[in-house]
């Protein structure tokens, strides 16, 4: 593995005799890694080519096997699980947030907001609470690449948070360019987003901003938390430290709770998203361009 410390508390968050492992190559852009543990899987995303992907551990090497979860997948892009366990995913081509069940069939949470068609929902995190909170940027309508090309209806990009329970979707974000990777704090005090606007401008955004999570729902003390280079943040996730691991140009950046960059792991594709998993939830699964890596941490 090939890192750079920049904090001492860095060597601390890393195993230095870890191999960055690939674990399977072979899509076009691999996106939105989510960990099962109950069956020991990753499920990832590969956008352009309209299908989901599953990574199994098999045996006690940990080589693992991929086999296709879904296809087509109305080009998924996020994913994660909500308090039941059930798989919540952002969808391009349908232009919404979509539920599986635990029989398989697939729910359409929201796809409008006051009457007119999302987007395309980029990234997904679920409060304790059981609401969802996702991003919304125009990726998926750009071209015809990773979703259908098609004119915005709402005029904006928007972070919005979804409440299962009343149906209810409120707009919590209305000022990002091109909001991306999304996530909360261990004490959900604390809620991220990215703003990845430099894709499509040299001089757009390429950091992740910060807010305090005030009465449960409620946004405030906005502040950018940390500049992403080379390239932008994608998604990310925090571990139980509270510290946050970045999709970078790359690789894994590191960021510790006060903002300071810890360290980089690096990554020989360009990183789009990752997540912990493993048995001890110890192993960091790492979506990038073609491959699913992983690595021990």
């Amino acid at each position: 593995m090939e890192f750079k410390s920049f904090d001492p508390r860095f060597p601390h968050l890393i195993q230095p005799l870890a191999v960055l492992e690939k674990l399977w190559t072979g899509g076009r852009w691999t996106e939105g890694p989510v960990w099962f543990g109950d069956s020991r899987t990753v499920v990832f995303s590969d956008i352009p080519n309209d299908r989901m992907l599953a990574w199994s551990e098999s045996g006690t090497d940990g080589s693992g096997r991929v086999r296709e979860f879904r296809a087509p997948a109305h080009y998924s892009n996020g994913n994660t699980r909500d308090r039941e366990g059930r798989l919540v995913t952002c969808e391009h081509g349908r232009r919404c947030i979509s539920r599986t069940e635990y029989n398989g069939s697939i729910t359409v949470l929201v796809d409008r907001y006051q009457g007119k068609r999302l987007n395309s929902p980029n990234d997904v995190v679920v409060k304790s609470d059981g609401t969802i909170w996702f991003t919304d940027p125009i990726y998926g309508i750009l071209s015809d690449y990773e979703g259908h090309k098609a004119e915005p209806e709402i005029g904006s990009c928007n972070v919005y948070r979804f409440d299962p329970a009343s149906e209810a979707l409120d707009v919590v974000v209305d000022d990002f360019v091109r909001p991306n990777g999304i996530a909360f704090s261990p004490d959900e005090k604390t809620l991220y987003i990215a703003d990845s606007s430099t894709t499509h401008d040299p001089q757009g955004n390429h950091h992740i901003r910060a807010f305090d999570v005030v009465d449960g729902w409620r946004l405030a003390k906005d502040r950018v938390f940390a500049q992403v280079s080379p390239a932008f943040p994608d998604g990310f996730r925090l571990d139980v430290q509270g510290n946050l691991w970045s999709s970078s140009g790359e690789g894994i950046q590191v960021f510790a709770p006060d903002g300071t960059r810890l360290g980089t792991i690096f990554v020989p594709e360009h990183v789009s998203n990752l997540c912990f998993g493993g048995y001890k939830k110890n192993r960091l699964f790492i979506t990038a361009t073609t491959s699913l890596y992983a690595l021990y941490v």
